[in-house]
């Protein structure tokens, strides 16, 4: 039998978990957290994201970031740092992994295209879409729809959520309503993710050449590595050189995110979830590497996600998703039989929107490319 009896007392226990929706037999050689992240890797869900880009859109390049390889670095990341302050790394591993099934195609482009045609029918938020993916999207067991996952992994997919979409996800919204934290596996997850892509989408930028280097040369944070890089290695250039010095940066983030988590742990010293819970949050960067992690995070939104050879594929993206969308609930028998609501009751139009909404959402960026060519181009079927 799996044992929690390594983990700090204010650690995730499998043990005492709030359970899954449906009560299962306990397995007999995995932690339920174990389970769940095994779970999530067999989804078909997980399997798209290796085509769902962050910044690229999937046919620009076979090198850069997708979805999948983004939550496999976030679960890595995660993973070090939950050992080093004794907390649950496979919980930790299960919310990284699933933290990205519910977002569209084409990045946040995708995102904010498919919230603005479901602006009228509750709006769609990629946090909420994950926790339908593994609640209820997700087709594998005869016992249950979705991976019936356990509580603690379910609230850490769950990072954002408006307060009117808590209301209606029971147990799992109520720290939205309360203002409670949720565990420190979840905190952590949630700085992984951010150490993570900031790091990649420079190297990304790099890569693609929407970046130089002289620009980041700019930034304090980066220069500062550069520097120590050159000093290590006199004459290194190229990729070397960019990936010594991101790598140098991932690590002070990581490190100063321990070192700062395990003082304020310290401080608040608590001896339960339980208690987690009602305390302020404890997964923390310093105030200095703050600062440094905002100028980094106000540099690449001006120069690379601003870029306007990224606004031209944003511009078409959104196209995309808002012309199969309005196509879609003009005549709702386009769609596969799976996603036609056939109920006519007065809220029909709302699920029908909603399973557009799942439909769109689930595309690979190549599926909804080809998707939209089907549904406009007299050439394709």
């Amino acid at each position: 039998m799996f044992s929690d009896a390594r983990l700090a007392p204010y650690a995730a226990q499998s043990g005492t978990s709030h359970g899954r929706r449906f009560e299962e037999p306990k397995a007999s050689s995995r932690s339920e957290y174990q389970r769940d992240r095994d779970r999530i890797i067999h989804s078909t869900a997980f399997r798209r994201l290796e085509y769902k880009t962050q910044v690229f859109i999937n046919h620009e390049g076979d090198l850069f970031r997708t979805r999948l390889t983004h939550s496999l670095e976030v679960a890595q990341i995660g993973r070090s740092i939950a050992r080093n302050l004794g907390l649950n790394e496979d919980l930790v591993e299960a919310i990284s992994l699933a933290h990205d099934l519910g977002h569209t195609p084409f990045g946040h482009a995708g995102q904010d295209a498919l919230n603005a045609c479901m602006k009228e029918f509750d709006g769609f938020e990629h946090n909420l879409q994950s926790l339908r993916v593994v609640d209820t999207l997700e087709e594998r067991y005869g016992a249950f729809d979705g991976l019936n996952l356990s509580f603690e992994t379910r609230e850490g997919i769950l990072k954002h959520c408006s307060l009117n979409h808590a209301k209606k996800l029971g147990e799992v919204g109520l720290r939205f309503i309360e203002k409670t934290q949720p565990t420190l596996e979840a905190q952590l997850t949630n700085l992984a993710d951010e150490i993570a892509y900031n790091n990649h989408d420079i190297d990304d930028g790099l890569r693609s050449g929407l970046l130089v280097e002289s620009q980041l040369l700019e930034l304090d944070f980066y220069a500062r590595y550069r520097h120590e890089v050159d000093l290590a290695y006199p004459g290194i250039n190229g990729r070397r050189a960019i990936s010594e010095t991101i790598r140098r940066m991932i690590n002070v983030l990581i490190v100063d995110l321990i070192q700062t988590s395990e003082q304020r742990i310290a401080d608040y010293a608590p001896v339960s979830v339980a208690q987690v819970r009602l305390m302020g949050p404890m997964i923390a960067f310093s105030d200095a590497m703050h600062q440094e992690a905002k100028v980094l995070k106000q540099f690449l939104r001006e120069k690379l996600y601003r870029h306007y050879l990224v606004n031209r594929m944003t511009s078409k993206a959104k196209t995309i998703v808002r012309e199969i969308f309005d196509a879609l609930i003009a005549q709702p028998n386009l769609l596969p039989p799976d996603y036609q609501v056939k109920l006519h009751t007065v809220d029909a139009q709302t699920l029908q929107a909603r399973k557009i909404a799942d439909y769109i959402a689930g595309m690979t960026d190549r599926y909804a490319i080809r998707e939209h060519r089907r549904l406009f181009s007299i050439e394709e079927i």
